[in-house]
């Protein structure tokens, strides 16, 4: 039902109740008023009967008494009786003749009795002579032949005129209803299209929008209630903005963080946890909501956590995770303060820092200076003791061999100082480019002239597989040749002899690849990446003592990269290694029908050296 209908029938139902109560009520007082004017009328003609009757003649005749009385009741209107002594009646208005005398005593009539003992009697009761109801008055007669008076009007008038004032009673109250329905309507729809109003309102309130309403509330009570929650609203909307702007500026904060954060309230649930931190403690779903035993599994974190949860206490503790790398975090944890008013902690906090990287530079600076000093110790001692034997007088056909451990170590020594020097240089972004465009076949063939000694040294046959869609190449040509130097020889020195080693180019999506590929012993699949690091070798039952710096395909990895390139290290299905160079390259024209066939059938260029 609709607030209009109940509000409708609400004030109708009300305005029916009064008026039917109040309409009620005048009817009741209108007959008492009417019956008690009536009685008051009837009094008073009994008096006025009785005061005639009692100037008459001393010894009149039921004759002339009876004429007086029917004289009288036409006059009044009423019946009138005239009563002797002894209750015999010897006039009535209703009555003539053997009637008259007929009629029984009235001696003890109601009326006659109060009379006679009061001074005045006032009945209602059925008359017997007549039939009816009447309203009876009787009266004392100072008259030695009458002793009491008596009127009596029918009640049949008497209601007759109420019954009049009951219509006229009733038309009011019917007319009065019309008006308290109209009135009820009126009012209904005015408040209801007010509370309409206000629900509008408060619907787009509900949706989000807060704007303010064109239309007033109104001054009354409604109004004011509509006012004070139109203003609650305003106020928690800018409550709500501020929050929700606080929490897209946390969120932002912790989804920028390197390090991992999750709060956990005083229950151990999950309440907030960053990307970093799901990445860093392996969560694949939201961890929030959940408790915090069973997500993480480290027992040390987990032990911060119900310390900071239990007793307050915040700790720093760096741990280690068994994961593909291992991850090294140093996890802070911190007990909550709970806000003023409230009882107990809030919850805890745990912030991880990532110190992988951190231990791992430590680690390769460690094993840097390890190897620097190794490699520098070793040339250095064959120096050393060439140089004691040369002062202890060796003979003159020795001092030639001596002479050139000398120079081969003191050579080497130079080799890995200048590779060292030149990695500095890339670490600190001291290395420019000079890109140009130049063929992919004057770069190999300018790598295999200067390496020409080492290939006819160790029986390599070198073959190029260009591509015409690879033919030439984008960058930087010196640093380019020094990466193909770097893996071209490293390629010779681990395939064996009489064996072959493959140059070649491909295109690929915007990109050019250079691949080095031999007939080696290949790296086992463990160490594949690692073969980039710095002064790292395989096992050296593989290595049969190549004599290089172990800075040669690190100085490749960090002049690929500054191409923007990667290069990568893997093993072909029927033995030997691959390194693969990906350098990017500028868009070029789409190649004709032609050159597409040319790429379909690519040009093999091989040569041995013996």
């Amino acid at each position: 039902m609709k607030l209009r209908t109940r509000l409708f029938l609400a004030a109708f139902g009300i305005a029916t109740v009064a008026l039917l109560l109040a309409g009620a009520l005048v009817t009741l007082s209108l007959q008492r008023q009417f019956l008690d004017r009536v009685e008051s009328e009837l009094v008073a003609q009994t008096r006025l009967v009785a005061d005639l009757v009692a100037r008459r003649a001393a010894t009149p005749t039921v004759a002339e008494l009876d004429a007086e009385a029917d004289a009288l009741g036409l006059d009044l209107g009423a019946r009138v009786t005239l009563i002797a002594p002894d209750g015999a009646v010897l006039g009535d208005s209703a009555e003539d003749g053997a009637g008259l005398a007929a009629m029984e005593n009235h001696g003890s009539r109601p009326e006659i009795v109060a009379a006679r003992e009061r001074g005045i009697g006032l009945t209602r009761r059925f008359s017997t002579t007549v039939e009816r109801d009447f309203l009876y008055v009787a009266l004392p007669v100072a008259h030695p032949a009458v002793a009491f008076a008596r009127l009596a009007l029918p009640l049949t008038v008497i209601d007759e005129q109420a019954a009049s004032v009951r219509r006229a009673t009733g038309i009011g109250i019917l007319l009065a209803l019309v008006g308290a329905l109209i009135l009820a309507w009126v009012t209904s729809t005015a408040m209801s299209r007010r509370v309409a109003v206000i629900a509008a309102v408060a619907r787009r309130y509900a949706e989000g929008d807060l704007s303010r309403p064109l239309r007033g509330y109104g001054d009354d009570e409604i109004g004011t209630v509509a006012r004070a929650l139109d203003a609650s609203v305003h106020e928690l909307g800018r409550r709500l903005d501020e929050l929700s702007r606080h929490r897209v500026l946390t969120d932002a904060i912790l989804s920028s963080m390197a390090e991992g954060v999750l709060v956990v309230d005083n229950r151990g649930q999950v309440r907030m946890a960053n990307d970093t931190v799901r990445t860093m403690l392996g969560f694949e779903t939201s961890p929030v909501g959940r408790h915090y035993v069973e997500l993480i599994r480290h027992p040390d974190i987990a032990g911060q956590i119900a310390a900071a949860l239990d007793h307050g206490e915040s700790s720093r503790r760096e741990v280690t995770l068994n994961t593909d790398p291992p991850l090294v975090l140093l996890a802070g944890t911190a007990a909550l303060e709970p806000a003023e008013g409230d009882a107990g902690r809030q919850g805890a906090a745990v912030v991880l820092h990532d110190m992988s990287k951190f231990r791992q530079a430590e680690q390769v600076r460690q094993d840097f200076v390890a190897n620097v000093s190794h490699e520098l110790r070793t040339p250095l001692t064959a120096v050393r003791a060439a140089v004691d034997a040369l002062m202890d007088g060796a003979g003159k056909a020795d001092n030639r061999l001596f002479i050139d451990i000398i120079d081969r170590h003191t050579s080497r020594m130079d080799r890995l100082v200048s590779d060292l020097l030149r990695l500095a240089r890339l670490d600190a972004g001291q290395e420019t480019l000079g890109v140009v465009t130049f063929p992919a076949d004057a770069l190999f063939e300018a790598v295999e002239t200067e390496l020409l000694p080492l290939i006819e040294e160790r029986r390599i046959r070198v073959t190029r597989r260009i591509a015409p869609l690879a033919a030439e190449i984008t960058a930087d040509q010196a640093k380019l040749h020094d990466v193909v130097k770097n893996l071209l020889e490293n390629a010779i020195r681990y395939a064996p002899a009489d064996s072959r080693v493959v140059l070649g180019t491909e295109p690929q999506d915007q990109a050019v690849l250079l691949t080095v590929r031999d007939r080696g012993p290949g790296i086992p699949s463990a160490e594949l990446k690692r073969v980039f690091e710095r002064f790292y070798r395989v096992e050296q039952s593989r290595s049969r003592d190549p004599g290089g710096t172990g800075l040669g395909l690190a100085i490749v990895k960090h002049l690929v990269g500054l191409h923007g390139g990667v290069v990568t290290a893997a093993n072909r299905p029927r033995g030997g290694a691959v390194f693969t160079v990906r350098l990017p390259q500028p868009e070029r024209p789409v190649a004709s029908a032609s050159e597409e066939a040319a790429e379909e059938a690519p040009a093999d260029v091989s040569q041995a050296a013996s």
